[in-house]
């Protein structure tokens, strides 16, 4: 299918957050090569905080991140907010339906991100809430090898919801949303705010808020909620 002439057309890189890449990925290309055959997409995934040096230093046009305010360089649109979940072997017997307090979690070896992750200061400052000292016996920088080694025995740890579903659903983890306190993330899109925006990164930029959107709505992205249109992004 040719573009129609006088359409965004351009080569547009995005930013993904490996935690929730698989979510809009594939429908948001396929919405793009449906009504918008004149751009080129490329997606990148990685951390939040690679993905910021990224977007700052021009390598993006756009990124999900998260818990991030409107900086300078950087306008920061909410769109959701989203529960981080405490991750057990199944053998722990977490459920989905019952919250878990952080002082539970915190009682046991822990698997966690490695110091100066976002989601790892999100994990201390509620370590410092609750009033609890956490046995980390392991930090890693990828949340895959953090997935394999919680089965194998060697700690529990905390992840969003979106990571772990599949994991959870075939039984290889069990899992269940903290409590006391809560520890939520607020995810935003990114944009610099230097230049006109181009055409093609503006076209970009809605549909993946619309994919987004439509994750929560339809349920696939059952532990997120949305933000109020024009809410200030949370520092929880």
């Amino acid at each position: 299918m040719e573009p129609t002439p006088g359409a965004a057309t351009g080569i547009v890189t995005v930013g993904l957050l490996m935690s929730a890449s698989d979510l809009p990925a594939e429908p948001l290309v396929s919405a793009l090569a449906r009504d918008r055959p004149g751009i080129e997409l490329r997606l990148m995934t990685a951390y939040s905080g690679h993905l910021q040096r990224w977007l700052d230093d021009g390598d993006l046009d756009l990124s999900l991140l998260y818990n991030l305010a409107s900086t300078p360089s950087l306008n920061a649109h909410p769109l959701v907010r989203e529960h981080l979940w405490a991750v057990a072997p199944p053998d722990a017997g977490l459920r989905t339906d019952r919250p878990v307090p952080f002082a539970r979690v915190a009682a046991h070896p822990l698997v966690m991100p490695t110091a100066g992750h976002a989601l790892r200061s999100l994990i201390d400052a509620a370590a410092a809430r609750a009033e609890v000292k956490l046995d980390v016996a392991v930090q890693t920088n990828s949340m895959r090898v953090q997935k394999r080694l919680v089965p194998a025995g060697h700690g529990w740890t905390i992840l969003p919801d979106v990571g772990i579903a599949e994991d959870v659903a075939g039984g290889t983890l069990s899992a269940a949303p903290l409590s006391e306190p809560d520890v939520w993330r607020s995810i935003v899109l990114g944009m610099p705010r230097t230049g006109r925006t181009p055409p093609a990164v503006e076209v970009v930029a809605r549909e993946l808020t619309r994919q987004v959107r439509t994750a929560v709505h339809e349920g696939s992205w059952p532990a997120a909620r949305l933000h109020a249109q024009g809410a200030a992004t949370e520092g929880e």
